[in-house]
């Protein structure tokens, strides 16, 4: 058996799995690894630089001829940032996170599919009106920023809301069972991140994967600290689910005092050069619960494929046929 979606079908992809383009860590191998198992790989543009973005572009091209893509955030990107990307013609531009229409026009004029994540209504309404092929809906359960609305109830909504346009969901899904769990709500398929940060080909320090692999969605939280501290001047809507650390528990409920310290946030980056993990952000959803070894992507989209598949296929018995 296998999962033919809406989304499959658009992008010609086996499997309705999408990787979350993560700044940072959604490189280019990784990319290439998730498309080469069959779903669709996005390297995260994030705030990175534009070498970093052009390398990483460059290994998604040399290492995969599938369906591949790119993702910004709209609030820090700019169209010039985006027409470069298109010039190593991706299959796909993601948006996420701020207004997506000064950025729409570059890749609908380019011919490339346009998927926007929305963590809300008005979002979802306004990413309809930008041209959305695919939307994302988040929910306030994901690894890294999001809104603050909660998955079950809101991928439905914009399921509704979008239709005929396919919806991905997001957010705290992290195994086949949420894939199939978000295709039950009418969604085409899933995007997923932190499961991909325990993955062979992610951009993520040793310590961070094991931090990821030892952690419980207890442990995880919500803040603008870490921002705060790093500079990143994110819109104070997304609000950031890091792991708890030692800088988080010093400054929760400071944020204002840590703003206009600077001694701190100077402290705070050289820790963070050396890579400790008692001051640097480890991005993780609430279902770090289900994350337990590190696997290749390519074979994790296989094995989360299969895992969706028995998942829907069991909801199926379950249903008791008319007498």
């Amino acid at each position: 058996m296998a999962l033919t979606t809406t989304f499959t079908e658009l992008f010609g992809v086996a499997h309705p799995i999408a990787l979350a383009p993560m700044g940072g860590s959604a490189g280019g191998a990784l990319a290439a690894a998730v498309s080469n198992g069959g779903g669709l790989g996005l390297v995260g543009g994030g705030r990175e630089s534009s070498q970093w973005l052009q390398a990483e572009l460059g290994t998604v091209v040399e290492e995969t001829d599938k369906p591949w893509g790119v993702g910004f955030q709209s609030w820090s990107t700019t169209a010039e940032i985006v027409k470069r990307a298109l010039e190593y013609k991706p299959h796909a531009v993601m948006l996420s996170f701020g207004d997506p229409a000064p950025l729409a026009d570059p890749v609908i004029n380019a011919g490339v599919r346009l998927i926007i994540q929305v963590t809300d209504v008005p979002e979802a309404e306004a990413a309809m009106e930008a041209g959305a092929d695919v939307i994302v809906a988040q929910g306030i359960e994901a690894g890294g920023h999001s809104g603050r609305r909660a998955t079950l109830p809101f991928v439905p909504i914009v399921v509704d809301l979008a239709a005929p346009t396919p919806v991905l969901a997001a957010g705290g899904i992290a195994n086949g069972r949420g894939i199939a769990a978000a295709i039950a709500l009418g969604a085409a398929g899933a995007l997923m991140g932190t499961r991909f940060q325990a993955s062979s080909e992610a951009l993520v320090a040793a310590q961070v994967v094991k931090a990821i692999i030892e952690g419980r969605g207890d442990d995880t939280e919500r803040s603008r600290v870490l921002d705060i501290a790093r500079g990143a001047p994110w819109p104070e809507r997304y609000l950031a689910r890091t792991l708890r650390n030692a800088f988080l528990d010093q400054w929760r409920g400071r944020e204002a005092e840590l703003e206009a310290d600077e001694e701190a946030k100077v402290a705070f980056r050289e820790a963070a050069e050396r890579g400790d993990t008692g001051v640097i952000p480890i991005w993780a959803s609430e279902a770090i619960d289900l994350i337990t070894e590190v696997v290749p992507a390519a074979d994790l989209v296989g094995l989360l494929a299969a895992e969706a598949e028995e998942a829907l296929v069991r909801a199926g018995r379950a249903i008791t046929p008319p007498h």
